[in-house]
C-alpha cells in the first residue's frame, strides 16, 4: 500500500476508529473491526511508512490559557506560482499556523493561526502577511468559542464491526 494505493476494507474501519482515539490498544482494534493484534500493527506500520499515519497530540485551545484562534483570510496580489510558493511555504515554517488552505473565489487563501494573545496575533501577522507586495490584502477574525476541533478525513469506512 502506497499513499495514494488502494485501502480496503479493513484499513478503512482501523483509520476511523484511530482518528476517532489513537490510542485504542492492538487487541481493541483488532476487536473492533475483525483482526488479530498483530494483523493490526503490520497495517499500523505499513500506514506509518506509506506516510498515511503520523500520530500527535492534538491540545484543547480552553485548556491553554491566552492561546488565541484567529481566521485569516488572504488574498494574492497577482497569480505569480513563485509569490504562491514562497507564501506556502511562509506558512509551512510558521509554527503559529495551525492549517493553511488553498480556496476558489474571491479569496486565495484560509489559514488558522493559533497564538498567545492578541498583541502575538498582531506581530505573528505583519511577519506573515504584510510582506514585498505578493499580499493585496488580509482579513482576520478572532475565534471566541471553537464548537468543534478535530482533523478527521473520510476515509470510505463502512460501520465498525464487533465479534460476536
Amino acid at each position: 500500500m502506497t499513499r495514494t494505493g488502494l485501502l480496503d476494507d479493513f484499513d478503512h474501519r482501523l483509520l476511523a476508529l484511530l482518528q476517532r482515539d489513537a490510542d485504542l490498544t492492538l487487541d481493541a482494534l483488532g476487536e473492533a473491526v475483525g483482526l488479530s493484534p498483530s494483523a493490526v500493527q503490520r497495517r499500523l506500520t505499513r500506514y506509518r511508512r506509506s506516510g498515511l499515519l503520523r500520530t500527535v497530540a492534538v491540545l484543547d485551545p480552553k485548556a491553554l490559557p491566552g492561546t488565541t484562534l484567529t481566521a485569516v483570510w488572504v488574498t494574492m496580489e497577482r497569480e505569480s506560482l513563485k509569490a504562491h510558493a514562497a507564501f506556502a511555504a511562509r506558512m509551512r515554517a510558521a509554527p503559529e499556523v495551525q492549517q493553511c488552505y488553498v480556496l476558489a473565489g474571491e479569496w486565495d487563501y484560509l489559514v488558522i493561526l493559533a497564538t498567545r494573545g492578541i498583541d502575538h496575533f498582531r506581530s505573528v501577522a505583519q511577519r506573515l502577511f504584510v510582506d514585498e507586495g505578493t499580499i493585496r490584502r488580509y482579513d482576520s477574525r478572532i475565534v471566541f468559542d471553537v464548537v468543534k476541533h478535530g482533523l478527521a478525513l473520510p476515509t470510505g469506512e463502512s460501520a465498525p464491526r464487533r465479534k460476536r
